[in-house]
């Protein structure tokens, strides 16, 4: 009579080690963030909500802008004195480094004014494609401009000047939102292209790597 509790232990056992096996079978392996040399990969994309704004041609941008496309993000104003026409340079040269990939894997770039006061659709379009004719703009009231830099986490202020008029400090690091529509990294200043191209190749290959 022994054996027949035997043949049950080991039957159990067996069960067990065959559910272990199924169990990671089933289970997607988990492939960590790549290793970068400025970007801060986030292990899972962070939904982003509508953005509540126009583009450089006046249309609203609908609710799935980000989807099936990677996307470039960054805050400025068009009177920026430096940092924006900089970034805006960097960002045109690193697309012509990426001009190797197919067409869908190449990132677009979107500048999100923090200055709607002053930066209305048409004068956004003129500046935005003067570093590249593929660049997009998007700008809207100022409760607008505040969710979307919210939705971003970055921070924007108006300064007065001493002499009369304002300008505007704000955030300079980027955000690389992907076809699925989440925020997947962001990559902080100071910017070169070089590196950016760089980054972006190891985030879109260990995107396409995971299950």
């Amino acid at each position: 009579m022994a054996a027949r509790p035997l043949r049950i232990a080991i039957l159990v056992i067996v069960a067990f080690a065959a559910g272990l096996i199924l169990a990671r079978l089933l289970t997607p392996e988990r492939i960590d963030p790549p290793e970068t040399e400025r970007a801060t990969v986030l292990p899972e994309p962070r939904p982003l909500p509508p953005l509540d704004l126009v583009d450089q041609d006046g249309r609203s941008l609908p609710a799935d802008f980000f989807a099936s496309h990677w996307t470039l993000v960054f805050f400025g104003f068009t009177q920026c004195p430096d940092i924006c026409p900089t970034t805006l340079a960097t960002l045109a040269q690193t697309r012509r480094q990426l001009a190797d990939l197919p067409e869908a894997a190449r990132p677009r770039v979107l500048l999100v004014s923090v200055d709607p006061e002053r930066d209305p659709p048409e004068r956004l379009a003129a500046y935005v494609r003067f570093f590249d004719p593929a660049f997009l703009g998007a700008t809207g009231s100022s409760e607008a401009t505040a969710a979307a830099a919210a939705a971003f986490g970055v921070p924007y202020a108006r300064v007065e000047m001493p002499e009369g008029g304002y300008t505007m400090d704000h955030g300079s690091g980027l955000f690389l939102v992907g076809p699925g529509g989440g925020l997947m990294a962001y990559l902080s200043a100071p910017h070169d292209a070089a590196v950016i191209a760089r980054d972006y190749r190891r985030i879109l290959a260990w995107t396409e790597a995971r299950p």
